[in-house]
C-alpha cells in the first residue's frame, strides 16, 4: 500500500470519486486536519516520514519539513498556487510538485464577476444596513458599456471576459501572451499596464504573485485610477498593497475594491472597517463543481507520478 496524506480540506467533499480512485490503485488515504491541540504542521512532521505522496492544501512545505521525508515522491497541490512549496528543496530530493490548472477556472471567474457587481452596487453594505434596521440606499455605478481591464488572460481571465460580453464592455487586457479568441471574438485590446490602469472602470486581477507583480497596485497606481473605479483580486494576496488600498478607498481615490485573497488569511486588518471594500475568505474555488474537478485531478496527478509516468501538470 502506498501512503497518501491529504491536507486539502475540501478534497472529496462533494463526492468520493477521487478517494475511490486512489484506493483502487493501492493507496492508503490519511486525512490530516488541524485542531487546537494538534496543529497541521505537527501532524505533517510525524506523517511525512513514510508518506509516498501528499495532496496538499495551502500549508508550507519548506526545506525543514521536506527533509523529514524518506519516501515522498509527489506533492500534488489541490489548486494552482505552489508558492508555499520550496521548489529547490523538493528538486534536490527528487520530489515532483504538480498542480490542477483549469479545474477551478469557471468557479473563480464566476466569483470575480460577482464581486464586480456586488461592489458596483454596494450590495453587501445595503444588506447589512437593512438587516440592522437602517435602510440606506447608496448610489452605485453601472457596468453596462464601461471599460473592463483584465490583468492576466489565462483561463480565468478569459472566462471573465466571456461572462461579461453581454454588458457590451470595452475590454483592455494586459498579458505577455495574447489570446486570439479574446481579440477576434470579444474585441479585446491588449495594451500596456499604465493605460489599462488609467482607462478602466473595472479591473480584475488574474496573474501569479511574482517579484514583478508584488505590490503591483500601490499608492502610485491608485492615484492614476478613475475615482469610481472598482478593483477585484481573486488571484493572490500581495499583488495589492493593502495599506495603500485602505488609504485610497478611505480618501476616495478609487470607488471600491473586492478581495478574495489577502497577504494574511484570514484577514483581520483595517480594510474590514470600510463599507466600500468586500472581503471573502479565498473562496474562489468553493463550489461543488470545482471541488470535484480539483480533487480528481489532484488524485490523478499523484498516481501518474507514483507510477513513474510523465505528469503534464508538474511545475518542475
Amino acid at each position: 500500500m502506498r501512503k497518501i496524506l491529504v491536507t486539502a480540506r475540501s478534497f472529496g467533499a462533494s463526492d468520493t470519486k477521487a478517494q475511490d480512485l486512489l484506493e483502487a490503485h493501492d493507496c492508503e488515504v490519511i486525512r490530516l486536519k488541524a485542531t487546537a491541540d494538534n496543529p497541521l504542521r505537527a501532524q505533517l512532521e510525524k506523517q511525512i516520514v513514510d508518506a509516498d505522496g501528499i495532496i496538499a492544501g495551502l500549508e508550507d512545505y519548506d526545506a525543514a519539513l521536506l527533509s523529514l521525508a524518506t519516501k515522498l515522491k509527489v506533492i500534488s497541490r489541490y489548486g494552482v498556487g505552489y508558492d508555499a512549496v520550496d521548489l529547490e528543496a523538493a528538486k534536490k530530493m527528487n520530489i515532483k510538485v504538480a498542480i490542477t490548472p483549469g479545474a477551478n477556472g469557471d468557479s473563480v471567474a464566476d466569483l470575480a464577476v460577482s464581486l464586480m457587481l456586488a461592489s458596483a452596487r454596494h450590495i453587501p453594505f445595503m444588506d447589512k444596513t437593512l438587516k440592522d434596521k437602517a435602510s440606506v440606499r447608496p448610489t452605485g455605478v453601472e457596468m453596462w458599456q464601461k471599460t473592463l481591464g483584465v490583468i492576466g488572460t489565462g483561463r480565468i481571465g478569459q472566462g471573465v471576459v466571456k461572462r461579461l460580453s453581454g454588458f457590451e464592455m470595452k475590454v483592455l487586457c494586459y498579458d505577455v501572451y495574447e489570446s486570439d479568441e479574446l481579440k477576434n471574438k470579444y474585441n479585446a485590446v491588449y495594451t500596456d499596464l499604465d493605460t489599462l490602469i488609467e482607462q478602466s472602470d473595472f479591473i480584475t486581477i488574474h496573474t501569479p504573485l511574482t517579484e514583478q507583480t508584488l505590490n503591483l497596485f500601490n499608492a502610485e497606481a491608485f492615484k492614476r485610477m478613475k475615482s469610481k473605479a472598482v478593483l477585484v483580486n481573486t488571484a493572490r494576496g500581495g499583488i495589492i498593497n493593502e495599506e495603500d488600498l485602505y488609504d485610497a478607498l478611505k480618501n476616495g481615490e478609487i470607488g471600491a475594491a473586492a478581495l478574495d485573497v489577502t497577504v494574511d488569511t484570514p484577514y483581520a486588518g483595517k480594510l474590514c472597517e470600510l463599507s466600500n471594500c468586500i472581503l471573502t475568505p479565498h473562496a474562489g474555488a468553493a463550489t461543488f463543481e470545482a471541488s470535484n474537478k480539483m480533487s480528481y485531478m489532484a488524485a490523478e496527478n499523484a498516481l501518474t507520478i507514483l507510477d513513474g509516468e510523465t505528469c503534464q501538470f508538474c511545475v518542475q
